[in-house]
């Protein structure tokens, strides 16, 4: 099985996943000049993977890493919504281009499935709860205006030529590794680093989180479905939580006794914001089977359990914003 993005926080995890079941794991991380693997560096499962450095922007990249693959895991991309407003043609280079560029590479190689993983963002502000699959797409930054793009380019190799793809969107996937720009770790990261007043954007946004282990099992359950060819489906909780109770929950779990202030650098433009993620996983549900295991005031107890490892912590920079 091949996996892009397996350097990056949700890679790394389902890369880790599939060498426990058993599955031999190509594993494409970003090539570097510093010699870094990402997460995968940290991974006791490291040797027990073929570890390729490539970029999926290299359509000759793509191709050979698809070689004698069953199955394709698609997570490399552009995250951070904050940096696409500063380097949109980096997302369309990266997202859209490269997943064409991977699904080219998986047709020419006769893959047998192909998972292309979306994000919930592409939906933007909910127009109705909970989102099912036909909501609307609403291109609410550059960065969903990519992995929009980047689905549907998928979703075309689905009916033009039959590579069978499923698209997997998953809602907001928090745990250990996570980066910094993600609101979950800005927030313990900063409380674990001593401060005394947590800088966050707008907390009355709400999302719809789902513990990284449930993510990827929900992956792995998709990409067994044979229904799920030429589907798109939720990884979702059903349930919505705002910002401001998440954070405190996380207060509350690790019991800090500080205030919060609203930073001006880390709101989004007004018309960019998405208010409101809560997802209808009713789909996967009955296509796969597959369910949530994870409460999230579990997911944020082992989490904050693994931030505040004094090895993790100091691989964050609590003090600075991260695009």
């Amino acid at each position: 099985m091949l996996v892009t993005g397996a350097d990056g926080f949700i890679g790394s995890h389902l890369a880790e996943h599939l060498v426990r079941l058993g599955a031999r794991v190509r594993a494409l991380v970003q090539y570097n000049s510093f010699n870094s693997d990402g997460w995968l560096d940290h991974s006791s499962l490291h040797a027990q993977m073929e570890i390729v450095a490539g970029d999926v922007r290299d359509p000759l990249c793509c191709r050979e890493i698809c070689q004698g693959m069953d199955t394709v895991f698609h997570l490399a991309a552009l995250i951070a919504i904050p940096y696409s407003y500063r380097a949109p043609q980096s997302y369309v280079d990266t997202n859209v281009s490269g997943t064409l560029n991977m699904v080219q590479g998986a047709k020419e190689a006769g893959v047998r499935r192909f998972m292309h993983t979306s994000t919930s963002e592409v939906y933007g502000t909910a127009r109705y709860v909970p989102i099912d699959e036909a909501h609307p797409l609403q291109p609410q930054s550059p960065y969903s205006a990519s992995k929009i793009g980047a689905d549907q380019i998928a979703r075309s190799y689905w009916h033009a030529f039959e590579l069978p793809v499923t698209v997997m969107r998953p809602f907001n996937t928090y745990g250990p590794r996570q980066s910094a720009r993600a609101v979950i770790p800005t927030i313990i990261t900063q409380m674990a680093a001593g401060a005394k007043v947590i800088k966050l954007g707008d907390v009355t946004p709400t999302r719809d989180f789902n513990y990284v282990t449930d993510t990827v099992a929900g992956m792995c359950a998709l990409a067994a479905c044979d229904a799920c060819v030429g589907e798109v489906v939720n990884i979702a909780s059903n349930h919505e939580i705002s910002i401001g109770e998440t954070l405190n929950l996380i207060k509350t779990l690790m019991g800090w006794d500080g205030e919060f202030v609203q930073d001006p650098q880390r709101l989004r433009p007004q018309g960019s914001e998405v208010f409101r993620l809560w997802g209808d996983n009713s789909k996967i549900t009955t296509l796969t089977g597959w369910r949530p295991q994870v409460s999230l005031r579990q997911g944020l107890q082992q989490t904050i359990s693994w931030f505040t490892q004094p090895e993790n912590l100091k691989r964050y920079r609590a003090d600075r914003y991260h695009v």
